[in-house]
C-alpha cells in the first residue's frame, strides 16, 4: 500500500480581516445610467461576458471577459457597456481591507487584471459566493466569509503584478501615529519618505489614507501645523520673522511668508500688527 504524507508549512501572511458586505450579479442594459461615484469600501468587479469600459478617476480602462477590476475605497468610478456585447459581471463589496497593486516605489489604488487562464479557480469562488448570498442557507455568512478569504488568496497567487493587502484598522492606527508624530516634530526636517518609513506604509498610499483620515495630505498637515505655531509666536513673542521661520522648520523666510499669506491672506507682519491692535 502506498502512503504519502505532506506537511503544512504556514506562510507569514496574517489573517485577512475583511468583511463581505454584498454580492451583486448585473447585466448592463440600455436603460443603465453610468454615474461616477465612490464607496467607503473596496469593490471587486469580475466580467463574466461582454465588453465595455471602466472609468476610474481620470482614466478609462477597456474591459472584457475574465477581467477583474479592483477599486479601493473613495475612488471615483463607474462602468459602461458595449451596445453590441453588453457587460455581465459580478461585484463583491468588501469592508476592512484595501487591495493595492504595485511595489514599494509606487502603488495603484485601482487595478485591472485578467484571469482567463485561472477562471476555473476564481469563478468557482465568486459564483459560490453569489449562490450563498442569494440562497442564505444555514451558516451562509460564515461560509461566505471563508470563501472570500480563499478567493482573495487565489487572486493574489494568480496575479502577475504584486498585490498588497492593507487593513483599515492598520491604516487608521498608522495615520493616527503619523499625525501625532507631526504634532510633536513639526519643527524638524520631515519629508514623505521619512513618514512612510516610520509608519511602514507605502508613501503613495499614505497620502491617500491620511487625506481620508485628516482631511489633507501629510505634508499639507505639516505646513498647517507649522503655520498655527507661527501664529502663536507672532502673537506672544518679539521674535523676528526670520527667527520664527527657523523655529517652525520652514526652509526660508521667503517661503514662510509666502505660505503664511496663502493660508491667512495677510503677511506675518500684518498678522502681528492686527493681533497687537486687537489686544490693545
Amino acid at each position: 500500500m502506498g502512503n504519502a504524507q505532506y506537511e503544512i508549512n504556514y506562510s507569514t501572511l496574517s489573517k485577512i480581516n475583511s468583511k463581505l458586505l454584498y454580492v451583486t450579479s448585473a447585466r448592463f442594459d440600455t436603460d443603465w445610467h453610468s454615474i461616477m461615484h465612490t464607496h467607503p469600501f473596496t469593490e471587486l468587479f469580475y466580467v463574466l461576458k461582454g465588453k465595455g469600459t471602466f472609468h476610474v478617476e481620470d482614466r478609462v480602462l477597456d474591459v472584457t471577459e475574465d477581467d477583474l477590476v479592483i477599486v479601493n475605497s473613495n475612488i471615483n468610478h463607474t462602468e459602461s457597456s458595449n451596445g453590441e456585447s453588453p457587460l455581465e459581471y459580478i461585484v463583491l463589496g468588501i469592508e476592512g481591507i484595501s487591495i493595492l497593486a504595485g511595489n514599494n516605489d509606487e502603488v495603484q489604488l485601482y487595478s485591472l487584471h485578467n484571469y482567463e487562464n485561472y477562471k476555473h479557480e476564481i469563478l468557482f469562488y465568486i459564483k459560490t459566493l453569489l449562490q450563498e448570498a442569494s440562497t442564505k442557507s444555514d451558516y451562509y455568512d460564515l461560509i461566505s466569509q471563508n470563501l472570500l478569504d480563499v478567493l482573495i488568496m487565489n487572486i493574489i497567487r494568480r496575479t502577475k503584478s504584486e498585490l498588497i493587502i492593507e487593513t483599515s484598522n492598520k491604516i487608521s492606527h498608522e495615520c493616527a501615529y503619523v499625525k501625532q508624530y507631526l504634532d510633536q516634530h513639526f519643527s524638524e526636517n520631515i519629508n514623505l519618505d521619512e513618514l512612510a518609513k516610520i509608519s511602514y506604509i507605502n508613501k503613495y498610499y499614505l497620502v491617500h489614507s491620511f487625506k481620508k483620515y485628516a482631511g489633507m495630505t501629510p505634508i499639507n498637515y505639516l505646513n498647517y501645523k507649522r503655520l498655527k505655531e507661527a501664529c502663536m509666536l507672532l502673537r506672544t513673542t518679539n521674535h523676528s520673522i526670520a527667527q520664527i521661520a527657523s523655529i517652525i522648520g520652514m526652509s526660508s523666510q521667503s517661503y514662510f511668508c509666502q505660505s503664511f499669506k496663502k493660508q491667512y491672506q495677510m503677511s506675518p507682519n500684518e498678522y502681528r500688527k492686527q493681533s497687537q491692535s486687537k489686544e490693545s
